[in-house]
């Protein structure tokens, strides 16, 4: 199926499920009904107070008639928006769900890296999740398995080692296809790749693999292969490299955090995407709001020559929770570890971060991980930070940048994306409800786990997991976001 033919299906879609039921008018009772709050749609442009009326888990009606409901929430002097989509969350466990709940997220998609086994993924959050979820196929585990480096549970990545760093043999390549084919019948959404992370991925590989996502209708979300100035292996570079695999093959991409892929160099890479969706080549991104970045310190990342890549010495990466800054001992002590070691990486500038946040091509994810406060806090620290405190952003382009732009960018390998993303007639009952005089971000890198503040209500399909600014408990709405 085309691009062109999955757009019309989404279209198809959206239209029969604004059509279905009987009419509305007056006081017909619903579900819920949230009255007169200010909303905000970002596809229509409308910013008014209107009254907002659910049933079955659908919007209803958004008008400014009276409505009757079930339970009415008055949602005067609240601005009621779509629930916010997160495509790049790592945390998936339970206490993660209620973290982006009160950050205003409704779809937390782990798309980045990818879950290593997409079924059974699927299952384990199958009527556990409070909210939305979804993976891609990893590529990452696909080529761990070719090279029968077993994950353990907590890894989404193999440490630095064969599978991570050698060159992959042509039997080797047909299993890493097999598998990411297999995972993409099982519901992935896309394919995830971490070039970073698997350096001894040839060119060949990863042309191979966009041209597996191209001949299938799914997108490419990738971690590029490189970062800082130094070349060979610059951000510039590793920007060209991906785009160039999607120039040749038609496949789509969107890179992952490019304030953290490109540091000093992220606006250049911006004006590189830029220039390739001029050119008619489907390639989006997004950031997250801070300076840090997190990872893991025995993946391939820290290969020899990491520093001077990044210009930065052992004390930029410091524990978390701790505030401990690395000397070179620790470093080398703790990538000995058999177990994950989560790490803050500082190497960014704020100005640059706020540079690549106010873009118009970027849009809103967090890389959300414990122990990092984007985790809790990403999409608060938008609303609070760039628009009310600084008015670097509009609320409008704030909601743009995280509902409409991830929801268009699954568009045309999910045509159910196509409800989501928006406050209008026959779209998903996903909405966030908060108020823009106090919501805030309280997560810090000290204290990475605490929740925002300001969100009143949060609904998932229609009901209420955030009620009063509070998580409701055995409450578990989320469904798989599946191809």
């Amino acid at each position: 199926m085309n691009k062109a033919t999955l757009s019309l299906t989404a279209a198809l879609v959206f239209a029969t499920a604004a059509l279905a039921g009987p009419a509305d008018s007056g006081l017909q009772d619903y579900d819920l009904v949230l009255a007169g709050g200010r909303v905000i749609d970002p596809e229509t442009g409308l910013d008014a107070v209107r009254n907002v009326a659910i049933r079955e888990g659908r919007i209803a009606r958004v008008t400014t008639d009276e409505l009757a409901g079930k339970r009415v929430i008055d949602a005067s002097g609240l601005v009621v928006a779509p629930g916010f989509i997160d495509l790049h969350q790592h945390g998936q466990a339970l206490e993660d769900g209620a973290l982006k709940a009160l950050d205003g997220v409704t779809t937390a998609l782990e798309m980045e890296i990818g879950q290593p086994n997409v079924a059974a993924f699927l299952e384990s959050k199958h009527g556990r999740s409070l909210i939305h979820y979804g993976t891609t196929a990893s590529h990452a585990a696909a080529r761990a398995a070719a090279f029968d480096t077993p994950l353990n549970e907590d890894e989404l990545i193999a440490p630095t080692g064969p599978s991570t760093n050698e060159p992959a043999t042509d039997e080797q390549l047909l299993r890493i296809e097999a598998t990411l084919r297999s995972e993409l019948a099982a519901g992935a959404l896309g394919i995830g790749m971490g070039i970073q992370y698997t350096p001894g991925a040839l060119r060949s590989e990863v042309i191979k693999t966009f041209r597996l996502a191209a001949e299938t209708g799914v997108p490419v979300f990738t971690h590029v292969r490189s970062f800082g100035r130094l070349e060979p292996g610059s951000s510039i570079e590793s920007v060209g490299e991906v785009i160039a695999a999607a120039a040749v093959t038609g496949a789509s991409l969107q890179i992952v955090h490019i304030n953290s892929s490109c540091v000093a160099d992220a606006l250049e890479c911006l004006d590189m995407v830029a220039g390739a969706r001029a050119r008619g080549l489907d390639v989006t991104t997004e950031a997250y709001p801070y300076v840090a970045g997190m990872t893991d310190l025995r993946s391939a990342l820290f290969n020899p020559g990491w520093r001077e890549k990044l210009g930065v010495d052992y004390d930029a990466i410091r524990l978390p929770g701790t505030g401990e800054r690395l000397t070179r001992q620790r470093f080398e002590a703790l990538r000995a570890s058999t177990e994950p070691v989560g790490v803050l990486v500082f190497m960014n500038r704020q100005e640059t971060v706020d540079a690549v946040i106010r873009h118009p091509l970027v849009m809103i994810a967090s890389d959300g991980e414990d122990g990092h406060p984007r985790n809790a806090g990403s999409f608060a620290r938008i609303l609070a930070h760039y628009v009310r405190d600084t008015g670097q952003l509009t609320l409008m382009d704030a909601m743009t940048k995280m509902t409409l732009m991830p929801a268009q960018r699954l568009e045309p390998a999910v045509p159910s994306a196509r409800l989501k993303g928006r406050v209008q007639e026959g779209a998903d009952a996903d909405l966030a409800v908060f108020d823009l005089a106090t919501v805030s971000d309280r997560a810090s890198f000290s204290e990475p786990a605490l929740p925002s503040v300001g969100m009143r209500y949060v609904l998932v399909g229609g009901t209420v997991v955030v009620d009063e600014g509070r998580v409701m408990p055995e409450r578990f709405p989320g469904q798989a976001v599946r191809r």
